[in-house]
């Protein structure tokens, strides 16, 4: 049998880790069958990993890391191939996400991703038509690892306007809802989080295209996020910026103060148990 191509390291990230995870396990002397004896899961899927054709969960990197003494390198790896399982669109977002000193959001028709419990993740994304079980526990495990800036010493302010009719759309069934809600309230209490919610009652247009992204980056332009179907796109055109912070500004003219906004989230969380 011929010997396995070797992997290019410098390929992509997922490429790294399978260089990683093979060297680390050819230096504890064991082949992918005991590897995967060892972490229970099949052989046929570590060498899958190994050859970056599959992105494995943060479990099974876990895993990996013990079972071949990697003292922790194949776990701190973990954040660079999570988020392979992003869209590429999506990839640059995220560096600008996690640099960021400030960021505004409005979103009028989910939570925003960086507040998202797992289940309210989970079902949102399962939403999507063609997508596979693997594919959406990939989205979320990556969706969740965003989540690691409140983590941070110096966390970014997030600002966040929240349309009324997201509290009122049960994605993932009232119990997934109403936790998702009571997670909201818990953000909120930390002094870099402050949530608005902007009510039904707000007749204005502005906004209902599509939510967006301000941030603003020490000693750099600010770049705006911005959704549309299928996908995002990024700008940092003076203009555009300046035209979405003029929609936003404009949006949170009509938003709830915030300490009544809070109230409004857990009588929603309420109405759901």
């Amino acid at each position: 049998m011929p010997a396995p191509l070797e992997l290019d390291p410098t390929a992509s990230p997922l490429a790294f880790f399978g260089a990683e995870l093979r060297k680390f396990r050819k230096s504890a002397g064991l082949s992918q069958e005991q590897l995967a004896e060892i972490i229970r899961f099949s052989p046929s899927l570590v060498g899958l990993i190994e050859r970056a054709q599959r992105t494995p969960s943060k479990d099974l990197v876990q895993r990996c890391d013990e079972a071949v003494g990697a003292e922790g390198e194949l776990l701190r790896l973990w954040p660079l191939i999570s988020r392979e399982a992003s869209p590429r669109w999506f990839r640059e977002w995220l560096d600008i996400e996690q640099e960021a000193q400030s960021l505004r959001t409005w979103q009028p028709l989910l939570i925003p991703g960086l507040l998202q419990t797992e289940d309210y993740a989970r079902a949102m994304l399962r939403g999507e038509p063609g997508v596979t079980e693997e594919q959406v526990e990939k989205s979320v495990q990556a969706r969740l690892e965003r989540q690691i800036i409140w983590s941070r010493p110096n966390p970014p302010m997030f600002w966040v306007l929240l349309d009324e009719g997201v509290l009122q759309r049960p994605i993932g069934g009232r119990v997934t809802i109403r936790h998702q809600l009571e997670h909201l309230v818990q953000m909120a209490a930390r002094p870099h989080i402050a949530i608005q919610v902007v009510p039904m009652a707000f007749c204005a247009t502005t906004g209902l295209l599509g939510g967006f992204v301000i941030a603003q980056l020490a000693g750099s332009p600010d770049i705006v996020y911005y959704e549309s179907t299928g996908h995002g796109q990024m700008t940092d055109r003076p203009e555009d910026v300046a035209a979405i912070q003029m929609k936003y500004d404009a949006i949170r003219a009509e938003a709830h103060p915030q300490h009544v906004s809070i109230e409004l989230l857990r009588e929603a969380a309420k109405t759901w148990t």
